[in-house]
């Protein structure tokens, strides 16, 4: 849990290289005085949560691996609306959810548990958000359609830019984390049930939800 809990929080500083990338293994157990053992179960751990991948020869790195639909998505961002995305987000991730509560493996449903779980109780905004983008993530990849998948993961790259950031911690309230968790709680106990039908709907009112309020917070910043 020390290493763990030290990779987090390496994470979420801000200070790694440009790059991304961890410490190596020898460097985690000489800094941290822990086993090489403990190092790979903590990674591993982060990984299965899609907190952080592995190139092989190369080290592990913070986030996702590149991918080449973050330059699409870097220029579709380029003068889109908070509506915009949310309406494609609402056409994509509903239907995401459906299929993964055909297709999604017990363990994989575990993980769910577990990152629900930990954005409740995450301590502040920047990480209530790694927890947050982790679990959709996880639903999106657990529905096994490689052709969503990509559009998720392009709108998933305009969800990490800063001013998106940004509005989605000013459209956070305590009611609203609340109403998260059990909107959360209520897509992964119907996919754990196996309805697409009701995965699909709770998917649908948390973003829906998440749309009201952040159309509200820009709102308020603007006037």
């Amino acid at each position: 849990m020390m290493v763990r809990n030290h990779l987090l929080e390496l994470i979420g500083s801000g200070n790694l290289s440009g790059d991304g990338r961890l410490p190596t293994e020898r460097e985690l157990v000489t800094s941290l005085g822990v086993s090489r053992r403990a190092v790979r179960r903590a990674i591993r751990s982060l990984e299965d949560e899609g907190l952080v991948w592995r190139r092989q020869g190369k080290g592990t790195f913070a986030g996702q691996p590149a991918d080449p639909v973050g330059v699409l998505a870097a220029r579709i961002n380029n003068g889109t609306s908070v509506m915009e995305v949310m309406e494609a987000r609402l056409c994509i991730e509903p239907e995401l959810a459906a299929l993964c509560a055909r297709r999604a493996l017990p363990e994989e449903i575990a993980r769910m548990r577990h990152l629900a779980h930990r954005q409740d109780v995450a301590g502040d905004p920047e990480a209530l958000e790694l927890w947050d983008g982790a679990l959709h993530r996880l639903i999106a990849t657990a529905a096994r359609n490689r052709p969503l998948m990509v559009a998720y993961a392009m709108l998933d790259e305009i969800r990490a830019s800063d001013d998106w950031m940004a509005l989605r911690i000013r459209a956070r309230s305590d009611a609203s984390l609340r109403a998260t968790d059990e909107q959360h709680m209520r897509v992964v106990d119907a996919i754990e049930a196996g309805d697409a039908a009701a995965a699909r709907s709770a998917m649908r009112t948390h973003l829906d939800a998440r749309l009201r309020a952040m159309v509200d917070a820009r709102g308020s910043a603007e006037d």
